[in-house]
């Protein structure tokens, strides 16, 4: 791959393909977590004396956090404390003349990629190149430079197109987003414990085989969703409420493929003892072999219980790698968090090279003040792609581009 340091920005127009995309509530972006892990690719190309192009995505057509990026470009103002101005238009006449026309030092922020049909679809780097996005921008920069990790598993226009029409340089944020799941992925230290969560079941199902088949996992621990799937595959009973909700969700149908994991695996494969409900208004925690269990009838999981909480810390305090995604429960209500907080924290404090991932996950370590993780990855579905053994579109565009342009730095 090309390196950041390799290259001369002075008086350079540099396209930097970023993830901005933030949770939004009434046109305000609530969390800058994704503006601050920019920040040190794009200080530095300033105080080389780039002009800089911002470019990134919000939400998708139709959702609730689809707008526009002048929001985007007020928060990153305050946060380098220069103004950055927001351009509405992508690549037409108006936003060619506005990049022609900048100096260096300048800052400036184009409308939301996805307001651009070619950026909606998701082709390969031979079409992307030839997308009009590609085309026209690459009129008025010089090079461009990703720091979008989060969205490393998607071949789109923005991301893939320019690979072999300028040059594509990894970001500060990218190196270490890749050299951090390289390290995971590759260590031959153990016990190597990855731990399964959250909402994104088929993926997480994905990594669980490709870990456990490919003997880069010792130890499986799992909890929501995730959790639930494995916990009916070894033919224990959620009761009516959450096998209903499984099936809306349409996850009943990858407890097969759970199945087929632990048939080949199975003391690998770790399911939470306990669980928690709501019940009168107070959290209560049932064990899955006690008789309370009938109350999964009618109330649904929201959590892992006490003795999960304490077998799982047991386990993590004894690793020396571990790869976490995704939260254990409904962590946005305080007194369903104690799984997340409580599986967290039993990361931060173990002494292994830790790595956790999923907009969940961040939000629930800095909601909580978890410290002492190694690594926290900005991108969950990238995340889950890498260490399920798929081939990541970006990655491989890195690689398209550095032979491309080797040696022309």
């Amino acid at each position: 791959m090309l390196k950041l340091t390799d290259f001369d920005y002075h008086g350079k127009t540099v396209l930097f393909r970023a993830d901005l995309n933030s949770p939004m509530e009434n046109g305000r972006i609530t969390s800058d977590a994704r503006f601050r892990a920019i920040l040190p690719t794009l200080e530095y190309l300033l105080e080389h004396g780039a002009k800089v192009v911002v470019a990134t995505h919000q939400g998708r057509p139709y959702s609730g956090d689809f707008s526009t990026t002048e929001e985007h470009a007020r928060v990153l103002g305050e946060l380098i404390g220069r103004e950055v101005e927001y351009v509405e238009d992508i690549f037409g006449k108006y936003a060619r003349e506005r990049i022609r026309a900048m100096e260096p030092g300048e800052v400036l922020m184009l409308e939301n990629l996805r307001f651009a049909s070619e950026e909606v679809k998701y082709v390969p780097l031979e079409k992307s190149e030839r997308s009009f996005l590609v085309r026209k921008l690459a009129e008025v920069i010089d090079l461009v430079v990703n720091d979008a990790f989060a969205t490393a598993h998607r071949s789109a226009a923005s991301l893939v197109g320019f690979a072999r029409v300028k040059p594509l340089i990894p970001g500060f944020l990218m190196g270490r987003e890749i050299g951090a799941l390289k390290k995971a992925y590759e260590s031959t230290e153990k016990p190597r414990v990855y731990v399964l969560g959250g909402a994104k079941v088929d993926d997480s199902l994905r990594v669980a085989e490709n870990v456990l088949k490919s003997g880069r996992a010792d130890v499986i621990l799992t909890g929501g969703l995730v959790g639930h799937v494995f916990t009916l595959a070894k033919g224990y009973d959620l009761g009516d409420a959450n096998i209903e909700f499984l099936s809306k969700r349409g996850l009943i149908e990858l407890v097969d493929h759970a199945e087929k994991i632990l048939d080949e695996f199975y003391p690998y494969v770790r399911t939470p003892v306990d669980f928690a409900v709501e019940l009168d208004g107070e959290r209560v925690e049932v064990d899955l072999l006690s008789d309370e269990k009938a109350l999964f009838d009618r109330y649904p999981i929201l959590d892992i219980g006490s003795r999960t909480v304490e077998k799982y810390a047991e386990i993590l305090g004894n690793a020396s790698i571990i790869v976490a995604n995704g939260p254990m429960g409904v962590f946005e209500r305080e007194e369903f968090a104690l799984g997340t907080i409580g599986v967290f924290r039993a990361i931060g404090e173990s002494r292994a090279f830790s790595i956790v991932g999923g907009g969940h996950s961040i939000a629930g370590i800095y909601l909580y003040g978890i410290e002492g993780i190694s690594h926290i990855s900005t991108g969950g579905g990238a995340m889950l792609e890498f260490f399920a053994g798929k081939e990541l579109p970006l990655l491989r565009a890195f690689e398209v581009s550095a032979e491309h342009f080797g040696g022309k730095a």
